[in-house]
């Protein structure tokens, strides 16, 4: 495949065809740039055009069968320091914008002066990271994809944390020292937090087992999307703030960075050492600036950082890169993540449903990362057991997350799926490479307390752009629906402002909801101000209800694989199969009934696609009334 063929699009969106299949659907509007990918936050992915989905079997020698050229596919496995520099390569791309999750969340938690604390939760969640990820290799949807910290769930936890008394003011400024108050104060919030995502990954776990995702797709179009995941970014503007205003200017600095390396920069390759098998040793010219524009911004604004720092021409804690010096000097070299450490996780059902509404959004956008980095990999689509597997396998990481009290939860990160067609690595054992070297940044813990003395005008700056982006890949589904429709344009701008206007309302009248029970108050005010569940519950209400079109809907679009797929069944490829199990599982007749298991046949009589075949007919019969009507009006 060359690169012409190749467009940019915020994500890929699935359905279920009339057989029980999941077909992806992806925007095909393209961009003056045309392979541009920017790794710059958990919202990107690189997707192909319908003609190039078949991309052939990873297994097979000839460069017919290797469209994207990749030096290694799929199943490959580089020589050991090859290993090492590629799975690196993984975790600079998304640890930008890994760290700043924790660092929210503890701000969150009345832990945001207690350094300490901050980078254990920091290798904590690094710790899940690597844990994740290697468990999405291995066992899951077995493709090259990374797990990192979900943006997604910090409108939930900032809505859950509103229901607390403001946070009392630190005694100790050295932040070393925490009383039993301070320790108690933020581990209790800590451990509802904690609760809260356990439960609501048990309900993902529950939905890839069951293969219920199928049953959810049907009712979602792209008028669901757009408010659901952009409205997380945009409610979230108070968070970006309170970093940058510390210092706006060099807040600014790092955004212009990014800018530049990310946009202006992104053509601009430089000479680097490089190894191939093909043409063994030499130079190659590498895009820098288009894989590592966070990395390298960040980098030249702490540099900036400490030089006026030496020079005493900034203060302030949190602004100076040597206010923080004594954490790194008290942090431990080795701390290794348990479940419970931070005491038994509590559980609410304000906590549950808060942390539900951000699950339900990552499953969706999980499924258009399975696909894209299906089809950049060069391998057939992932089959309904992969897909139901990587779900269920997602939430089983953000099931230990919670346990272990990361303070988030975890999701498959586009960007580095777009940087497979960049640097033509695919191979899986690259990407659980990746995953250990989380694993040891984790437990090595002088490592999270150095990230935590990242400036925060800095981490602002990462903010700024990865919030951002989060909400310009909600923005992108809009490419679907037909714009000139009063129908979809209404029914959009109140999702919109509807909820963005009640979180205000409700944090300005906290008791405005009275219902006698304390627990449903809760519950309540929880869904009410968190933007994304409001938004996208109205948005998915009237999309559902009010007359229109399919083709007006997008729906069309949306689905517009499903005859083609059903004409050109594609061949699975073994690499979805579980390691050392599979062909035991085949004898196993029983095992065709179960959904995560690559012996599924979703052919065999089941409850799920019975009851999916007939809300499908009874939208195609609704469907030939409803056209038959418009005909003989006219």
């Amino acid at each position: 495949m060359t690169d012409k063929n190749v467009v940019t699009a915020g994500h890929d969106n699935a359905a279920f065809d009339i057989d029980g299949d999941v077909v992806v659907i992806s925007s095909t509007q393209p961009t003056s740039s045309g392979n541009d990918v920017h790794g710059v936050c958990c919202g990107t992915a690189m997707v192909m055009r319908p003609e190039d989905q078949d991309t052939g079997n990873a297994e097979v020698d000839d460069e017919d069968d290797n469209p994207m050229g990749l030096e290694f596919r799929v199943q490959d496995i580089p020589p050991p320091h090859m290993l090492f520099v590629f799975g690196l390569q993984q975790v600079l791309l998304s640890i930008s914008s890994t760290i700043s999750i924790p660092i929210i969340v503890s701000e969150k938690i009345c832990a945001g002066h207690l350094e300490l604390v901050k980078s254990e939760i920091m290798s904590t969640f690094l710790f899940m990271c690597g844990v994740c990820t290697v468990l999405q290799c291995l066992i899951g949807v077995r493709l090259p994809i990374i797990q990192g910290g979900c943006h997604k769930f910090i409108p939930a936890i900032i809505a859950l944390m509103a229901l607390r008394p403001d946070c009392a003011l630190p005694g100790d400024q050295s932040s070393l020292n925490v009383t039993i108050a301070e320790r108690e104060e933020w581990q209790s919030r800590m451990r509802e937090i904690q609760g809260g995502i356990m439960l609501a990954s048990l309900v993902q776990v529950f939905i890839g087992c069951t293969g219920l995702l199928g049953i959810m797709l049907q009712f979602l179009g792209p008028i669901t999307i757009v408010p659901t995941i952009s409205l997380v970014g945009i409610s979230l503007v108070d968070v970006a703030l309170r970093f940058c205003e510390k210092n706006l200017w060099m807040s600014v600095l790092t955004i212009a960075l990014v800018l530049l390396f990310a946009l202006y920069m992104r053509n601009i390759k430089i000479p680097l050492p490089g190894c191939s098998r093909k043409k063994g040793c030499s130079v190659v010219m590498y895009p820098m600036f288009k894989l590592f524009p966070v990395v390298l911004a960040v980098a030249i604004a702490w540099g900036v950082s400490a030089i006026l720092t030496a020079t005493d021409s900034i203060h302030g804690k949190y602004v100076r890169t040597d206010g923080r010096t004594d954490t790194v000097y008290n942090a431990k070299w080795f701390f290794f993540p348990y479940p419970g450490q931070w005491g038994m996780p509590t559980i609410t059902a304000a906590s549950f449903m808060a942390m539900l509404a951000a699950t339900i959004t990552s499953i969706i956008e999980s499924v258009g990362d399975y696909y894209a980095c299906a089809r950049i990999s060069g391998v057939p689509p992932p089959p309904a057991h992969a897909i139901n597997r990587g779900i269920a396998m997602e939430g089983l990481g953000s099931l230990i997350s919670g346990a272990v009290g990361s303070g988030g939860a975890t999701t498959s990160y586009s960007q580095n799926v777009g940087a497979i067609g960049f640097t033509k690595v695919a191979s899986r054992s690259a990407f659980v490479t990746a995953g250990v070297i989380f694993l040891a940044t984790g437990i090595i813990g002088k490592f999270g307390a150095v990230l935590t003395m990242m400036p925060d005008p800095v981490l602002g700056g990462i903010v700024v752009v990865s919030f951002g982006m989060v909400t310009a890949v909600g923005l992108s589904a809009l490419s679907f629906v037909d714009l000139s429709s009063g129908r979809n344009l209404c029914i959009i701008g109140c999702s919109f402002l509807v909820g963005l206007m009640l979180p205000v309302y409700f944090k300005k009248y906290p008791d405005a909801i009275q219902t006698g029970s304390q627990d449903v108050d809760q519950v309540l005010i929880v869904l009410l101000r968190t933007s994304m569940f409001i938004g996208g519950v109205l948005a998915f209400f009237l999309d559902n209800t009010v007359p229109g079109t399919d083709e007006e809907r997008g729906i069309i679009v949306w689905r517009h694989h499903l005859e083609a797929k059903k004409g050109a069944k594609k061949k699975n490829s073994q690499l979805y199969d579980l390691p050392l199990i599979t062909g035991l599982l085949r004898k196993c007749r029983c095992a065709r009934y179960v959904p995560f298991l690559p012996t599924f046949n979703f052919r065999v009589k089941s409850p799920f696609k019975a009851l999916m075949l007939r809300f499908r007919r009874k939208t195609k019969e609704d469907e030939n009334i409803a056209t038959a009507q418009q005909s003989t009006q006219l």
